[in-house]
């Protein structure tokens, strides 16, 4: 019994320690469980971190690219826009400069700058002598202590001696050379104020020829005036030339214009987020034609503007501004060159003008000026004055580069002759013109009529071979003529040009007056004829 209680101890035991095992053996199983699901869910969540910063880069990445292509869309706009506002600004700009030159400041006034001696040339100081102190003491009882004392006065005297002479060869080598620094200076300053006293003096003579109305003078400084006038860099090139007639104290301006490229043809940028792309929005044709017309009204008033208001000699009663446009024709491809606008106003008119409320086409049309309803499609005017009729020397040059002997000489028509070459023009021109008889005209050169409904009517036309500036009595007596005879318009065609008296007395009639220079147009235009007016 014994016995079996003791097996069944050891048995009981022995499967305790079984139990044991197994119970050790599943709990390090279930601990690798434990510890690979762990691991597993610490792989997961790295897996989702990673990902998660991934994602999150990306999606950084894709937000500042997209800020990117915004910020590049508003750089564009905002380039846009200041473009826009410079076409816009073209005439406000100039208001708030005084135009007037100021002829001080075309001197030169800066000095020479003063001498400054180089430091490396300024006299050095003498070198001090070395000297040899006698014996003392004891010293003077050793034997042979005077002599020694005697040599090394030697010595020293020698090395002083060296001394001054090297010192007296450097002090004379910067003396050679400071000699030559301020010997190029005093050349260099001599130039420079001779150079100055020069261009002061040639200042002074242009002030004083500009004050007395030289006609040079006077060219000269408008040219100067139109120069210094800032226009946007692109597209406005600032070519002109200028003629002057003392005689009617008149500058004729002829203005190259820029065309309608310079105004953007994009209103606005957009940026298009499902194609990635910039898209661009056109700007409407009537816009472009309308912003064009207001930059072509805008130079014509700014350079009368800046013209008048720079006139210190008060040598400008009239100015003459002829906008021309150089380019080619989409029709043919031959280059051509255009007038687009056209005004004539007086200084004492003009400035009573407030340039900052004004609407620029209209305000051109008010002086009477020729403005042409389509520069963008090149559609010309005639000018009131042309260029070369003011300048003589552009005539004399096309003389002889043009052939102009071989062309009808305005001046070198008789009376009659001239009277009919007129008549033929108008009835070229769609009127129905009769000549009347010298003696019986009272002044009246042809009788026209337009046949038109409404707009038509009786028209009086004078014409005057004229070499002389016509005045204003001349217009009087056609606007009496017209008055006798019942006319609705009357025409006084020149071979010279027209005094700002008879423009001025013109302006609310019914009277339209053709110079010479508008008058080798028409003939160009309507007759086909190739004349000029020599005088």
């Amino acid at each position: 019994m014994g016995r079996r209680s003791g097996f069944e101890g050891f048995v009981r035991a022995a499967a305790r320690s079984a139990a044991a095992a197994e119970r050790e053996s599943q709990r390090s199983i279930r601990a690798n469980q434990t510890q690979m699901r762990q691991l597993e869910r610490q792989a997961v969540r790295q897996q989702r971190i990673s990902a998660a910063q991934e994602k999150e880069a990306h999606k950084l990445e894709k937000t500042m690219y997209l800020e990117d292509r915004h910020s590049e869309v508003a750089d564009l706009n905002t380039e846009l826009s200041n473009r826009v506002s410079e076409l816009q600004d073209i005439l406000p700009h100039t208001l708030c400069h005084d135009d007037r030159i100021s002829f001080d400041s075309l001197r030169h006034t800066t000095p020479f700058p003063s001498f400054q001696p180089p430091p490396n040339l300024a006299p050095g100081l003498t070198p001090q002598k070395r000297l040899v102190p006698p014996p003392k003491g004891i010293q003077k009882l050793i034997p042979g202590a005077a002599k020694r004392h005697a040599l090394r006065i030697e010595d020293a005297e020698r090395e002083n001696e060296a001394t001054i002479l090297k010192f007296n060869a450097q002090e004379a080598k910067k003396r050679a050379e400071f000699q030559k620094v301020r010997a190029d200076y005093d050349a260099e300053k001599l130039a420079f104020d001779d150079k100055t006293a020069r261009h002061n003096s040639e200042i002074d003579a242009f002030e004083a020829s500009y004050f007395a109305k030289d006609t040079d003078a006077i060219i000269a400084y408008n040219e100067m005036v139109l120069t210094r006038s800032e226009y946007p860099a692109e597209g406005f090139q600032q070519l002109f030339r200028l003629a002057y007639a003392p005689d009617s104290s008149e500058l004729v301006v002829e203005y190259d214009m820029p065309d309608v490229s310079v105004v953007p043809v994009v209103s606005e940028y957009r940026y298009i987020k499902t194609r990635d792309e910039i898209d661009s929005k056109a700007r409407k044709p009537a816009e472009i034609k309308q912003r064009y017309q207001d930059i072509i009204a805008s130079i014509a008033l700014r350079t009368l503007h800046e013209l008048f208001e720079a006139d210190q000699a008060n040598a400008l009663r009239l100015v003459t501004f002829n906008g021309m446009l150089d380019t080619h024709d989409p029709a043919s491809g031959r280059e051509v060159r255009i007038p687009v606008v056209s005004v004539r106003a007086t200084k004492d008119e003009f400035l009573t003008l407030n340039l900052e409320r004004v609407d620029k086409v209209l305000c051109l049309r008010n002086l009477g000026a020729q403005v042409s309803s389509r520069p963008d499609e090149l559609q010309a005017i005639k000018p009131i004055v042309e260029f070369d009729m003011i300048d003589r020397r552009f005539i004399d040059q096309g003389d002889a580069l043009s052939g102009l002997e071989s062309r009808p000489n305005l001046i070198e028509l008789t009376p009659n002759e001239f009277e009919v070459l007129v008549a033929n023009l108008f009835s070229k021109m769609g009127l129905d013109t009769k000549l009347t008889r010298s003696s019986r005209d009272g002044g009246v050169d042809a009788i026209a009529f337009d046949t038109r409904p409404v707009l038509g009517g009786k028209v009086v036309i004078q014409a005057k071979r004229y070499r002389d500036t016509v005045g204003v009595s001349a217009v009087r007596d056609l606007y009496g003529t017209m008055l006798n005879e019942g006319a609705n318009k009357g025409i006084l065609v020149c071979t010279s040009r027209y005094g700002p008296d008879a423009y001025n007395f013109s302006k609310d009639k019914p009277i339209e007056l053709i110079d010479g220079g508008g008058l080798l147009f028409l003939l160009r235009e309507h007759t086909g004829t190739e004349a000029r007016i020599t005088v």
